[in-house]
Formats: C-alpha cells, structure tokens, sequence
C-alpha cells in the first residue's frame, strides 16, 4: 500500500504537468510554425520577428488560461497533502 501511494503521487504529478504545460507549449509551437512559414514565404529573416510574436502569444495564453492552471494547481495540492497525511500515519 505504501508504493501504490507513491504510484498514485507520480501519475498525478505527471498528468498536472501536462495539463499545465500543454496549453503554452501548443501556443507556442503554432506560433512558431506559422511565423516561420511567414519567414520562408517573404524571405524575411529577422530574429525579433520570430521572438516577440511567440513571447506576447505565450503571455496571452498564460493570461486567459491562468484560472484553469489556478484550479488544475490547486486540485493537485490538495490531493498531495491529503497523500502526505495519509502515509505519515
């Protein structure tokens, strides 16, 4: 029973992870893709325009996804402290 705990910690800390990171990372690999096929197509090979497009598509994303991160965190520390309790007994 003490392993499936920790099971049960990894699974979910892995799966938080995700969920959290999914979102930007998406974000900004569309918003990669799309400017380099934009560089490709003008010729156009200016490394502030690949930078500051990704930088306010990954700020616009943290900002409308921050209470879904908010509740995905919160869910997560409630469940680890509720899994410390438990095996601290």
């Amino acid at each position: 029973m003490f392993y499936e705990q920790f099971i049960i910690i990894g699974r979910e800390t892995l799966i938080s992870t995700l969920w959290l990171v999914g979102p930007v990372l998406g974000a900004s690999l569309v918003a990669g893709l799309v400017i380099g096929i934009f560089q490709a197509a003008t010729s156009i090979n200016e490394a502030t325009l690949a930078f500051v497009p990704k930088l306010l598509v990954v700020f616009a994303v943290l900002a409308l996804a921050a209470p879904f991160m908010m509740a995905t965190m919160t869910g997560f520390f409630q469940l680890i402290f509720g899994e410390i309790g438990r095996i601290t007994r």
